[in-house]
């Protein structure tokens, strides 16, 4: 549709079911209806992402994606790995496991029974799975970088924002542009606060929605922050000084990130504007 000369957007799951519930029918679900509720979606909000195969927050995005369904991949084979060295070692290995650790601990397993014999050599092809999945994270972080690179981002400038978690917010944001306010883009990622007020009651709630993807890029900013760097734990410390819980002081920290992250990304635009004029 977009080679076609179409003005595409992408409609999150989330906004066409609720659209879909509020609708008569009994959230009858079926194709015409899910093309129905996208299309009231999309022509009730204005701040979706707009579709561009061509943009390079697209290239940061798949590479990303990419990146986080090897990671899941090669954590579920070291469960798998955990699970047969159980069965081998008495008591089970516990800790980290890496490669290195469990090739290890293999050569020194000298199985009796036909069973453990036959675990040591499945434990040995999962652990090849595991090498392969290694070298294919590493050269994927070198894309990454040199994507993040080439992009001249001011992200990384940022305490605790290297070249993996630069290119998840650039691409999980796209264009910043459709981001009126810093407020709006608290609204999106999950870090402002959901009023939930009644009568004189004034009280807010935290925010479940947002999008979690980019919610949990900024979450690993703020805890690595609190431990680690000087302005953002002297603000944790702050808050908790000012009473608030761990939890809260670390969303405060969380939600001051979200202001920083989206005055980076309108820099980054208007660069990159001044450069294409």
């Amino acid at each position: 549709m977009v080679g076609s000369g179409e003005s595409v957007v992408d409609v999150p799951p989330k906004l066409s079911a609720r659209v879909r519930v509020l609708s008569t029918g009994n959230a009858r679900k079926n194709d015409g209806l899910d093309a129905l509720a996208i299309a009231l979606a999309a022509s009730r909000n204005e701040r979706l992402a707009v579709v561009d195969p061509e943009d390079s927050s697209e290239v940061l995005r798949l590479l990303s994606e990419r990146r986080e369904d090897l990671v899941a991949e090669r954590t579920r084979a070291l469960n798998r790995l955990h699970g047969l060295l159980r069965d081998l070692v008495p008591g089970g290995v516990a800790g980290k496991l890496s490669a290195r650790r469990a090739a290890r601990i293999l050569r020194s397993i000298r199985p009796q029974s036909s069973s453990s014999r036959i675990r040591r050599r499945l434990a040995s092809e999962v652990l090849r799975d595991i090498r392969t999945l290694d070298r294919k994270i590493a050269d994927l972080n070198e894309r990454i970088e040199a994507e993040v690179d080439a992009s001249s981002t001011t992200l990384t400038e940022i305490f605790g924002i290297g070249s993996i978690l630069a290119a998840r917010i650039i691409g999980t944001v796209g264009s910043v542009a459709r981001f009126p306010t810093k407020a709006h883009f608290a609204s999106y990622s999950g870090t402002a606060p959901v009023e939930a007020s009644s009568g004189e009651v004034v009280r807010h709630r935290l925010s479940l929605a947002g999008n979690r993807h980019l919610n949990h890029a900024l979450h690993m900013v703020a805890v690595c922050q609190a431990r680690s760097d000087a302005r953002g734990g002297a603000y944790y410390r702050k808050k908790i000084a000012e009473g608030k819980s761990r939890k809260e002081a670390l969303r405060c920290l969380k939600r001051r990130i979200s202001d920083v992250v989206f005055a980076s990304l309108v820099a980054d635009s208007q660069v990159l504007s001044r450069s294409a004029a």
